[in-house]
């Protein structure tokens, strides 16, 4: 049988799908519809979804790390949290807060902190479902459960993070946060609201808003997808109200790749070029800010 074509409509339509603009009874029958036919419909689903199965690059025991779950104080109650070390470290280390998607603290942020820490950093990946029981196993419901976050207090459980992470044993007091998705948009809400923030990176995250921009004091770097015209739509602004303020950052669009180019669990969207691109460029950015 000849393997499903994937369109940049279907992506689209999928997209549209993880962020709650449709239900996932409308998403498949859009997809029918793109696709020609339910069963079509059926086989191209699970292509376009990222796949736990593909979530490991780095082993859980990898014995270069040193991993553990953790509990610290938020801005209102407990976070929970993976916490990641490199097992050879000989001096204080920068630390970096990973930041999920809005499928929570899944196998897959827990791999993209341990690759976090194999550079040489402390890596947090914390659990921002944290104040709602945690982040449920099944992703639509982890999903579901975003919309019912108050952005103000997570922004909060963000600095509450970074506290926690400048004072831990074994890291030097410079604390960066790197984002994905919804984390993106959480990097750069947090940015406006932790002056001690050494330094943020967001992947195709929703933009601060203009009147917030004057109180960033972290250097930013911004990863876009140009296929990814939901979030691109506010770059320009974005942008503008940066240079006006005399912030520094560094904005780069990666050409013909969608959003979620950096999640290699997800065949259909993941671009390995424009990820080892972006990686090599954010491990840089936090060396060279968070020193």
């Amino acid at each position: 049988m000849e393997k499903p074509k994937i369109t940049q409509a279907m992506i689209n339509a999928y997209d549209e799908y993880t962020h709650l603009t449709l239900d996932r009874r409308a998403f498949m029958e859009r997809l029918t519809m793109l696709a020609g036919s339910g069963a079509a419909a059926a086989a191209i689903a699970p292509m376009l979804a990222a796949s736990g199965a593909k979530a490991q690059t780095v082993p859980e025991n990898d014995d270069r790390l040193v991993a553990e779950e953790v509990t610290y104080p938020g801005s209102t109650g407990e976070m929970k949290g993976y916490l990641v070390r490199p097992a050879d470290a000989a001096a204080d280390l920068p630390a970096v807060i990973v930041i999920h998607e809005n499928r929570g603290l899944n196998a897959h942020i827990r791999d993209v902190a341990r690759r976090m820490a194999l550079e040489g950093f402390v890596a947090l990946a914390p659990d921002f479902l944290s104040p709602a029981g945690g982040t449920p196993a099944d992703e639509d419901q982890a999903r579901q459960m975003f919309s019912s976050l108050d952005a103000e207090a997570t922004a909060a459980d963000a600095e509450a993070t970074r506290v926690y992470l400048a004072g831990l044993d074994g890291t030097n007091g410079e604390v960066g946060a790197v984002g994905f998705c919804w984390g993106g948009g959480l990097v750069n809400r947090m940015a406006t609201k932790s002056p001690e923030l050494g330094a943020g990176v967001a992947y195709y995250g929703s933009q601060a808003a203009a009147e917030d921009v004057p109180a960033i004091q972290a250097p930013l770097m911004l990863h876009y997808a140009s296929l990814d015209e939901r979030i691109n739509a506010g770059i320009d602004a974005y942008r503008a109200a940066l240079e006006e303020h005399g912030k520094t950052f560094e904005i780069h669009v990666y050409e013909g790749v969608n959003h979620a180019f950096n999640n290699d669990t997800s065949a259909a969207r993941y671009d390995k070029t424009a990820a080892d691109l972006a990686w090599a460029r954010t491990v840089e950015f936090f060396k060279t800010h968070l020193a």
